[in-house]
């Protein structure tokens, strides 16, 4: 599928880079037309459950159905873009778009548990209610470059509140954005693809809050394109299981160290162990890219610590982002270090430092 827009020279070269392309095969194989997307595979998994059944029944089947997940995945991958006779009546996503509305009468997709009931319009931290709200939807060429021309949908409220946010005027709803029908989202999806982008990037603000409006909308896609979750890694538990074999590439900030930056700065307590948890859940059930936004003056407190847990437990070929982007923005000015852009000798101490742990396939 062609993109007709200037690309970026480092995505056309991404393209003959064999350590990229094996951290992340499949996702290369999705979107250069080999593979089918995993949520392509979720709606031809059949399963038989009622929608009133208990909350816990369906989990059951839940995890029992993603442990048998890669025999049908193996089964789809040997017949190529083959598909079976027809969508069955109830599938693998129509189950987790059964467990995510459940989860939405009473929040719980983010680790804050709020528990505010979005289907009769109450509003927990992130301000979100039923109707998923987009600010904006365009080939984004300024991504990694695997993943560019990526097909980005912007959309509002977040479940941190980063006093450096630069995408604060969607992030806190300061621009309401558009509400969109799943259906009408779907063909925005499709379109995307139709214009040669590699992926559906869902972003933000944070995609977390919108996961069951994100799973109704994968039911209308018709086009095979991989699925890329573009996350502040602070979602729970129960949005991590719904994400297992329906996210391709799970695009996760790994923000802070494990004292307490993450609560001061973006009021996120507990957030080195929920990010931890969440990354490790993503190396079980997709392929990963890692951002580490280097912060001024949070070299030993936090850049250091997340490279060290990255090349323990992600390995030294994990494909990782560190990045010098940071600039003042929003509320920064209440945390006195965030004052100033980040110094290049500060950079390239954590460059040096990712080095020296053996990464091998990381990126600036």
């Amino acid at each position: 599928m062609a993109y007709f827009g200037v690309l970026r020279p480092d995505s056309i070269e991404v393209l003959r880079d064999e350590a990229c392309r094996s951290s992340l095969s499949r996702y290369f194989d999705v979107f250069e037309g080999r593979k089918l997307a995993k949520f392509m595979i979720c709606k031809q998994i059949p399963l038989d459950f009622q929608e009133g059944a208990v909350e816990e029944e369906l989990w059951g089947l839940h995890e029992r159905a993603i442990s048998s997940f890669r025999e049908f995945e193996g089964a789809f991958d040997a017949k190529g873009l083959g598909v079976g006779s027809g969508i069955p009546e109830r599938s693998l996503l129509d189950l987790k778009l059964c467990l995510a509305r459940r989860i939405l009468e009473s929040c719980r997709l983010c680790e804050r548990r709020c528990r505010r009931n979005r289907a009769k319009g109450e509003l927990g931290y992130c301000r979100c209610g039923a109707e998923i709200h987009v600010s904006s939807i365009f080939e984004h060429l300024g991504e990694e470059p695997e993943l560019v021309p990526s097909g980005t949908i912007f959309t509002n409220g977040c479940t941190m509140a980063c006093l450096h946010c630069q995408n604060w005027s969607i992030s806190q709803w300061y621009e309401v954005g558009r509400p969109y029908a799943p259906r009408s989202l779907a063909k925005e999806v499709e379109a995307l693809r139709a214009r040669g982008c590699r992926n559906a990037n869902l972003v933000g603000g944070e995609p977390t809050p919108w996961l069951p409006q994100w799973l109704e909308t994968f039911k209308y896609v018709r086009e095979n394109v991989p699925i890329v979750w573009n996350s502040n890694s602070y979602y729970s538990e129960e949005a991590a299981k719904l994400l297992a074999h329906f996210a391709d590439v799970y695009l996760l900030d790994f923000k802070y160290g494990p004292g307490g930056c993450a609560e001061r700065i973006s009021s996120a307590p507990s957030y080195w162990d929920v990010a931890t948890r969440n990354l490790l859940a993503a190396k079980e059930y997709g392929e990963i890219i890692v951002r580490v936004l280097v912060l001024p003056s949070h070299i030993d407190c936090c850049a250091k610590p997340i490279l060290e847990w990255i090349a323990k437990n992600l390995g030294a070929w994990a494909r990782v982002n560190i990045m010098d982007q940071y600039r003042p923005e929003w509320r920064y000015y209440e945390v006195e270090e965030l004052g100033r852009r980040l110094r290049r000798e500060e950079f390239q101490e954590v460059v040096a430092y990712a080095r020296q742990l053996g990464l091998r396939n990381f990126i600036t």
